[in-house]
């Protein structure tokens, strides 16, 4: 019930079969094989449609291309335009590792944490992280830690960076809300949660509130 905006994706590629159709948003489903894909980027949209109050459906045959009808809630307000003022970053000088599988998020937060003054180690896995934190634990203040990654996902990733240090210091984050899993990690002793896609301000505010506690 309500008024939605509605806006519609269509292609003329392949397609899908039922079967394919059936699992699209279910986390970690490909058709790429793991060396090309993680499955995660529609699971990932269906999480923040949601999120939002909005719900997508999809049509596909195979041969005929896909249609994607995403419809959010709208709204009869006025819009009203707040007066922008300047962003204040708060800066530092420790060292972050930053924990995800997906290549873009590792470059642009890459770049985003060394314009706020960190030093930067990186980790494409959690499996890799792991080991990272092991070899650096004493060099490394704080982990910014993905929380949906293929093999060992963000929450064992937490577990076992704190049998290596009780002490361990992450800040989570994912497309998803701070709603379920990331809950339970967070009830664990998982420090903070940042909500993706993050700006540098939120960014920066969020590794502070943690690393100064």
């Amino acid at each position: 019930p309500g008024n939605y905006a509605l806006l519609t994706v269509r292609d003329t590629g392949v397609g899908m079969d039922k079967k394919t159709l059936e699992r699209i948003f279910d986390p970690f489903f490909t058709t790429k094989g793991l060396a090309k894909g993680t499955g995660l980027g529609l699971a990932s949209v269906y999480g923040i449609i949601k999120a939002h109050g909005g719900y997508i459906d999809v049509e596909s045959k195979k041969g005929q291309g896909t249609t994607f009808e995403i419809y959010l809630p709208a709204t009869e307000k006025e819009v009203i335009k707040e007066k922008e003022l300047p962003v204040e970053l708060i800066k530092g000088e420790e060292t972050v590792l930053l924990v995800d599988d997906e290549d873009m998020i590792i470059d642009v937060g890459e770049q985003m944490l060394k314009t706020l003054g960190y030093n930067v180690l990186t980790a494409g896995s959690g499996k890799e992280a792991i080991e990272l934190y092991k070899k650096n634990r004493d060099k490394i203040d704080m982990v910014l830690l993905d929380m949906i990654m293929p093999g060992v996902g963000g929450g064992e990733t937490y577990d076992r960076m704190k049998e290596i240090n009780p002490r361990v210091k992450v800040l989570l984050s994912s497309g998803y809300t701070i709603d379920g899993q990331a809950t339970e990690i967070l009830e664990r002793g998982c420090n903070g949660f940042i909500q993706k896609p993050f700006n540098m301000k939120r960014l920066s505010q969020g590794i502070r509130e943690i690393l100064d506690s």
